[in-house]
């Protein structure tokens, strides 16, 4: 008789905007050979969708409407995740600005929130998952096997944005305010506030190194491994 195959983690990185979230917990499922299930590239496929619907922001039934009638993918790659809407590929569009701010205002709403956490759950029920956002160790898996909450100084994290936004030429200090914009809303928001869960292990990346974060990740995901075994 052979033993089975060990379960795969569930594994949740929460934080605010600018702490290195999306880009560690794809280093991380990369190394650990897992799916690197972005939240956020939903929910600003959702906001895309609702930009070329022309449909308000404040409007919630129209916005669940949207997101029922969408269909939202991520096809892992070696560069990272290939988001499409309604199968056309949207992954370099829903990272420009008008997006990025568009998605903040589209998920500040329960009923669509409720709705992208049934997709979201169904995408990592099996497993094998890293899964970023601002809510995931709270409310998709609030069993997850290992939560994260990276979290970063505040100046930090508008100077990591700025250097990512640099390209694009976008004014410095419109850059700041926004993110102290989305800070507030994440924080402050009804349904699923920005919160650590109980059980998170909180990271701060102030004085780390992306590298640092990674394989502080890694080791936790293997003593969990090694704890379930």
């Amino acid at each position: 008789m052979t033993d089975s195959p060990q379960r795969k983690l569930i594994i949740s990185i929460d934080g605010p905007a600018g702490a290195g979230k999306s880009t560690v917990a794809a280093r991380v499922a990369r190394k650990l050979g897992y799916v690197n299930l972005e939240s956020g590239a939903m929910y600003r496929a959702l906001a895309l969708k609702a930009i070329e619907w022309d449909a308000s922001f404040d409007d919630e039934a129209a916005l669940l409407h949207l997101a029922q009638e969408s269909r939202i993918a991520l096809e892992p790659t070696i560069s990272g995740n290939r988001v499409l809407l309604d199968g056309t590929d949207v992954s370099a569009r829903i990272r420009e600005r008008d997006v990025t701010e568009a998605a903040s205002k589209v998920s500040i709403h329960p009923m669509v929130r409720e709705w992208m956490v049934a997709r979201q759950r169904e995408m990592g029920t099996g497993g094998g998952v890293v899964m970023e956002g601002r809510d995931i160790g709270t409310k998709v898996f609030p069993d997850a096997d290992l939560k994260i909450f990276l979290d970063a100084d505040p100046v930090i994290r508008e100077q990591r944005r700025l250097d990512q936004q640099k390209a694009k030429g976008a004014p410095a200090e419109a850059m700041a305010a926004e993110l102290r914009e989305r800070d507030r809303r994440d924080r402050t928001r009804a349904a699923s506030p920005l919160v650590p869960a109980h059980d998170a292990i909180v990271i701060d990346s102030t004085d780390l190194t992306e590298d640092e974060v990674v394989v502080r990740i890694e080791q936790l995901a293997d003593e969990k491994l090694a704890a379930n075994r």
